[in-house]
């Protein structure tokens, strides 16, 4: 396993050094956009850069451009600033061509504020901790400021009056028994304050119950707590003689047929560009943009301290600045490429997080097999995949995110759920006999909220163009009947989704209900048109009330899809400005005009992801859960296009060496996210499988991994 060393231009440039209009902001830009703002009269001493991201332009002109057609499109940056002061708060585009601010618009705060800065989260303990309500509080509790962590977190929407205009953070406590104590064990329950960041205020305290706090360590870091090791596990090596199989040059990456762009955002992390499958010599776009916009995170406990737990971790948190370095991690496998996330800080300067985007290949055993009773025919191929990932933490939850391309036209987005649980206090049973109805006892006095996860995937589709629609496919179930006597038969129904206003869309799983992307002006050799099919994992969609503050503020969160026209402004499925918004914004406001969006140029916003029922299992740090969707080819090609696939060669071994700890840290060795535990090259003349067995290869007895 090793680190693979690949040449690369300067970021998105091509051979004759032209920038790509999409190519990430560099060190260099960020600076030139920082002394752009500061030369400012209206910036002072206490502004920040709430958030600096490339402002992308119109997807045709990006389009026109690389066909020749038109010219390169202005280089722009979006710049959001907020004066710590004030609360002053502007959301403005620098033009990088022409060196000045093009435009800027005054937010007034009753349609969201800007994210929250750091440094708003790390003013909060000094703030609480001069209130002596606040002090009297812990010490009823039996504990102190000094032994107490406090965790901020966004307000949320619920028309506090003495909110209006104000930036709120709320807060809950959690005690620390010592240094190294993880705090998630000791919740400091039925107390929460409400905090004016700007005023350096407590406008509200809530004291409603004073609950025990939990004593047992959740230390899961501490051998003691971990147990004896398991010793059994051998070692699993994954190599790759001959190197990885993909190139890359600067942000640009091909593999098999795949070719797309990787790019990096403070907001929604990473980002994939321009996916095309070529196919037959053909490069035909099947994604523009794809990207996990917004991550919504409800809690279902009522309870007068936690009412208001919902977080939205890219617009209000900007979740890609919390992306994990993995040079020294263990979240990789194989040949890996790495890329860095460069990106501004609250001040303006360019920071990097080193190797923040791991790139690999892993084997995915059976792409495709049939062994013929009439022929004699004996064939297998492997499947591989290539992974693009990383990994953010926002708080106490760690979430992976991974895109997977497959040798057929396959597309997934995985998403990797681990950390550890946000606690509370656990009440016990009630007077009744009966259980806390709105969490989980996951430790002796230590509740588990229930909660979801609530991930939107932006998919700026592009099927073999401009021109796409929307069909809503399921089983149809035929009665019995002339033409169906022996009731047997079952059909598939397809509506095609019309306008904007009527594609909010729920999965159904009991009717294997799937959405298919087409292109209206493109046709397969069957004479159908071309396309790819969205198959969504069946789970709950948002578990608020209708009428809920927070059903408003994530109307996007109530469906599983959502389909719209592309506007280069709609980028956010929670809308722009989400902290403390009201609703009404994001995906409301996107299907309002009840555009078309049959044969049009089309956006869908996809939610899915987990409803979590906290398990004993899940403490003190949490397995891996998983949520992910799929995109499939349907009618996109004529044929399997993983025919030319050519069999692999087996090199069975055994007692492969592991290497050593000194080389598994330089090299950046990793756990298993892979599979194989044999190295199958591919052979050069495509020979089949069973002309492989014929030769001692892979017969009936086979071990190598067939």
């Amino acid at each position: 396993m090793t680190l693979v060393d690949t040449p690369t231009t300067t970021s998105g440039e091509n051979e004759a050094g032209t920038q790509h209009p999409l190519a990430n902001l560099t060190a260099a830009e960020f600076v030139t956009i920082r002394d752009i703002v500061t030369s400012s009269d209206d910036f002072t001493e206490t502004t920040r850069f709430a958030y600096v991201g490339l402002d992308e332009p119109h997807k045709r002109e990006v389009l026109a451009w690389q066909a020749g057609e038109g010219v390169l499109p202005e280089r722009r940056a979006r710049v959001m600033l907020l004066d710590m002061a004030t609360g002053h708060s502007t959301d403005n585009i620098v033009s990088l061509d022409a060196g000045a601010v093009v435009s800027t618009a005054v937010l007034d705060g009753s349609a969201g504020q800007l994210p929250i800065l750091v440094e708003e989260f790390d003013a909060v303990a000094d703030i609480v901790a001069e209130d002596p309500r606040w002090v009297e509080a812990l010490t009823r509790r039996g504990t102190t400021v000094e032994d107490v962590k406090v965790v901020p977190l966004s307000a949320g929407y619920y028309d506090f009056p003495e909110e209006e205009g104000r930036r709120i953070l709320r807060v809950l406590a959690f005690r620390q028994d010592y240094p190294g104590d993880h705090v998630w064990a000791h919740p400091v329950d039925g107390l929460s304050a409400y905090v004016d960041t700007a005023s350096r205020t407590i406008t509200r305290l809530i004291d409603s119950a004073d609950l025990a706090i939990p004593a047992e360590s959740g230390n899961f870091d501490d051998p003691a707590v971990q147990g004896s090791p398991l010793t059994t596990l051998k070692p699993i090596v994954i190599t790759q003689p001959e190197g990885p199989s993909f190139t890359v040059d600067g942000d640009v990456v091909s593999w098999a047929n795949w070719k797309f762009q990787v790019g990096f955002d403070v907001r929604e992390g990473l980002v994939l560009r321009q996916l095309s499958f070529t196919d037959a010599g053909e490069e035909r776009p099947v994604i523009y943009r794809a990207s996990i916009n917004e991550m919504l995170v409800p809690y279902g406990d009522p309870s007068p301290v936690r009412f208001w737990q919902n977080y939205f971790d890219t617009g209000e948190y900007l979740f890609g600045r919390f992306t994990n370095s993995l040079a020294l991690g263990c979240d990789c496998v194989g040949e890996i490429k790495y890329f860095d996330a460069t990106m501004a800080d609250e001040t303006g300067n360019p920071f990097t997080i080193k190797n923040g985007i791991c790139m690999h290949e892993e084997d995915f055993g059976t792409l495709w097999k049939h062994s013929d009773i009439y022929t004699g025919s004996n064939e297998v191929r492997r499947s591989r995949r290539l992974v693009i990932s990383f990994f953010t933490t926002v708080g106490n939850y760690d979430y992976g995110f991974y895109w997977y391309l497959y040798l057929d036209g396959t597309i997934e987005c995985e998403a990797k759920l681990t950390g550890i649980l946000f606690t509370s206090a656990y009440p016990g049973l009630s007077a009744s006999g009966e259980d806390y109805p709105y969490a989980s006892e996951v430790a002796p006095g230590l509740g588990g909220p229930y909660h979801q996860h609530l991930f939107s995937a932006r998919l700026d589709m592009m099927v073999d163009g401009l021109s796409n629609a929307v069909d809503e496919v399921e089983v149809g179930r035929v009665p019995v009947g002339p033409g169906n006597e022996h009731g047997n038969a079952f059909t598939k129904k397809t509506t095609r989704i019309s306008t904007e206003a009527v594609s909010g869309r729920v999965a159904d799983a009991s009717v294997a209900r799937s959405w298919n992307v087409v292109n209206t002006e493109k046709t397969n050799r069957m004479g159908r048109p071309t396309g790819y099919t969205l198959y969504p994992q069946d789970a709950p969609t948002l578990l608020a009330d209708a009428s809920s503050s927070i059903a408003a503020r994530a109307e996007f969160a109530t469906k599983h899809l959502f389909v719209t026209q592309y506007d280069p402004a709609e980028k956010y499925a929670a809308g722009d400005f989400v902290h403390q918004n009201p609703g009404g914004d994001g995906v409301s406001k996107y299907i309002a005009d009840d555009a078309s969006v049959d044969g049009e140029d089309i956006v869908l916003w996809h939610t899915f992801g987990p409803t979590h029922f906290p398990r004993p299992e899940d403490w003190p740090v949490m397995p891996v859960d998983y949520a992910k969707f799929t995109l499939k080819p349907y009618g996109f090609f004529g044929k399997n296009p993983a025919l030319n696939v050519p069999a692999a060669v087996p090199h069975c071994s055994s007692g492969i060496a592991s290497p050593d700890a000194a080389a598994s840290d330089e090299l950046g060795v990793a756990d298993g996210d892979g599979v194989a535990s044999a190295d199958l090259g591919l052979s050069a003349s495509g020979a089949s499988a069973s002309a492989a067995a014929s030769s001692g290869g892979c017969g009936d007895n086979c071990t190598c991994g067939h």
